[in-house]
């Protein structure tokens, strides 16, 4: 199963349900009104292997522990981009929570250090460089029992390959920095 938390209106996990009929894919997003387009769609297409749920980062269901062996975080805002980003230890506990052992992780960020100054500034974010990447960020993913394999800028074709409704937007606009994190939950 695959978990895609802060789906937003769900187009990720839908699109690759879509494209693996034998696997499970759960979006996960705290607003509702987000999740009806898609999770509509998925019921009128009878789109079987897919669901939403309504939960934040802070209150991830039970139901969900231990259960992914991927977990996916595209383009994130508000809490869940400072949990992934700053990072947040409890916060990446809550997420290691949902994973069974070598379960992946898959983090695409993007902070404009100009547009969007504001909301760094509100969450405590900073910038996303590859020193963060590879020092504070890689070490608090490991005190909440992950590896990070690697960390980088994504080009900006890479982005448009997501099958996500921001990323289709952040690929189209005006080019920004983005940075994808791969890591793996610890074993066990």
């Amino acid at each position: 199963m695959t978990v895609d938390l802060g789906t937003g209106d769900g187009r990720l996990p839908y699109a690759l349900a879509r494209q693996a009929p034998d696997r499970l894919f759960v979006g996960v997003d705290a607003d509702l009104a987000s999740l009806r387009v898609f999770s509509g769609r998925a019921l009128k297409g009878g789109l079987r292997n897919v669901a939403y749920v309504r939960a934040a980062v802070e209150d991830l269901p039970a139901e969900l522990t231990g259960a992914a062996d991927a977990v996916t975080v595209v383009l994130p805002w508000g809490s869940l981009l400072a949990a992934v980003a700053r990072p947040s230890v409890e916060d990446l506990k809550r997420i290691r929570g949902l994973c069974r052992p070598h379960a992946a992780l898959t983090v695409v960020v993007s902070i404009d250090p100009v547009r969007d100054r504001a909301e760094a500034d509100r969450l405590g974010l900073p910038g996303l460089d590859q020193a963060h990447l590879d020092g504070a960020l890689a070490a608090g993913y490991a005190a909440a029992g992950f590896v990070v394999d690697s960390g980088r800028p994504v080009p900006p074709g890479e982005l448009a390959s997501w099958p996500s409704t921001w990323a289709r937007r952040l690929a189209n606009g005006r080019p920004r920095a983005v940075h994808l994190i791969e890591a793996r939950a610890v074993g066990g």
